[in-house]
């Protein structure tokens, strides 16, 4: 009690609730609004472009041959139902002896199929030329004008409607003709360039993250070793393909080639190989999954790790049993999101070497490559429009294996989680 208080004042008022609620109230409901409408418009920007790949990917096409399949035809009938030798003498007639040598020695066409046979006589006979590309919501709503067009300006072109990501697009490899290009390679040389980065940066970001979370002390050291591996995080990635050209194309070419391993291929003998590609997104995504994996095992509770120790459990054995089992769901996370990004990387595998064009499937990790973002980059700066075309199914099929990955690694996290 205040002994200079009036006794006779009576009781002291309480407080009075603040009298801003209202506004606080409405600052509140405005902050909502803005961050609802963050949320749409990232929707809504989402789907426009998945709306603008599928509008490319699907669509009219007017197709003009060289040789009409109607003057192939035998007594009537069309190329279509000739038998296999009916063909073969088709295709001899009409294409060079020596092409025809070439064929045959290839594979005899005693043991080619019928429709085997057809596509040689489409592809080297007939041979159909692209004129003119629409895109989805053209041939949709603008088929009428299309027709008008096709009958006005290529008056022997046929109409068709294509779609540009079919099985042939997935098998084929890659051509300069856009009716037999593939992405074959281009997966190909993803996938192994992903498993050797899978397998660099894992075990090594999780080792580390475990040493700096577990086992270093705070010091100067160790603290310059966090800030620096925050930094990395945010380096552009064209300076991670540089480091990798110096040294993994350069410095490390006899072990990158495979050289060093006696394996002599003249055409990567500079480095410039699916190995090198694949070390170097290994340290782009390390930072990254270093980060992660830190986080994640730094939210186990500590009540663990005590009672683990207090039974008589040694450090390794408490991190192993005990602290890895609850962070492998967080650090499985960082990783999925480690991989998407490396997965869709151009700019340093370009520095690193990967070509624009190869007609030849990778075999190994000394291999020549190319990647699906590389793939879709040389064909958008190509002028022809087809290609652009081709480049709106890569993309498809670019987001198609991201997600299959991103569903394995989730199966994967949800089967390993355990409940701490």
């Amino acid at each position: 009690m205040n002994p200079h208080a009036d006794p006779n004042s009576g009781p002291v008022a309480p407080p009075q609730p603040a009298t801003n609620l209202p506004h606080r109230r409405r600052v509140g409901e405005a902050w909502r609004v803005i961050f609802l409408a963050s949320t749409m418009l990232g929707i809504v920007a989402l789907t426009t472009l998945l709306l603008n790949i599928l509008d490319g990917s699907f669509g009219y096409v007017a197709l003009e041959n060289r040789v009409e399949p109607v003057e192939l035809a035998v007594d009537g009938v069309t190329l279509e139902d000739l038998s296999k030798e009916e063909l073969v003498r088709v295709l001899e007639e009409r294409i060079s002896p020596a092409l025809f040598r070439k064929l045959e020695r290839d594979l005899p066409f005693e043991d080619r199929s019928q429709e085997n046979v057809l596509a040689l006589v489409y592809e080297k006979v007939v041979q159909p030329k692209v004129v003119k590309t629409w895109t989805l919501s053209d041939s949709l709503f603008k088929k009428g004008e299309i027709l008008q067009e096709v009958q006005s300006r290529y008056p022997q072109a046929e109409l068709h409607f294509m779609s540009w990501i079919r099985p042939a697009f997935i098998a084929n490899q890659q051509s300069s003709d856009p009716l037999k290009a593939g992405v074959r390679t281009a997966i190909l040389g993803s996938l192994w360039t992903i498993v050797i980065t899978i397998v660099i940066a894992f075990p090594l970001g999780v080792g580390a993250a475990i040493y700096l979370e577990e086992y270093a002390a705070d010091n100067l050291v160790n603290r310059v070793i966090q800030t620096n591996i925050n930094n990395l995080a945010g380096v552009p990635s064209i300076i991670y393909g540089m480091l990798g050209l110096a040294i993994f194309v350069r410095a490390l070419e006899p072990i990158t080639s495979g050289a060093a391993f006696g394996v002599v291929d003249p055409t990567t003998a500079n480095g410039r190989t699916i190995l090198s590609a694949g070390l170097t997104l290994a340290l782009l995504i390390l930072p990254l999954i270093i980060i992660n994996a830190q986080e994640a095992i730094r939210a186990v509770p500590n009540s663990l790790r005590q009672a683990s120790l207090g039974l008589g459990g040694t450090q390794w054995q408490t991190i192993w049993h005990h602290v890895l089992p609850g962070a492998l769901p967080g650090i499985l996370t960082g990783t999925i999101l480690a991989i998407s990004r490396a997965i869709g990387e151009t700019a340093p595998l370009v520095v690193v070497g990967a070509s624009t064009f190869i007609s030849f499937d990778p075999t190994g990790p000394f291999s020549k490559f190319t990647t699906l973002p590389s793939q879709i980059y040389q064909w958008t700066s190509r002028p022809q429009s087809e290609f652009r075309n081709l480049a709106a199914a890569a993309i498809l099929v670019l987001l198609v294996l991201l997600l299959g990955m991103n569903a394995s690694a989730i199966m994967l996290r949800s089967r390993f989680a355990r409940r701490i």
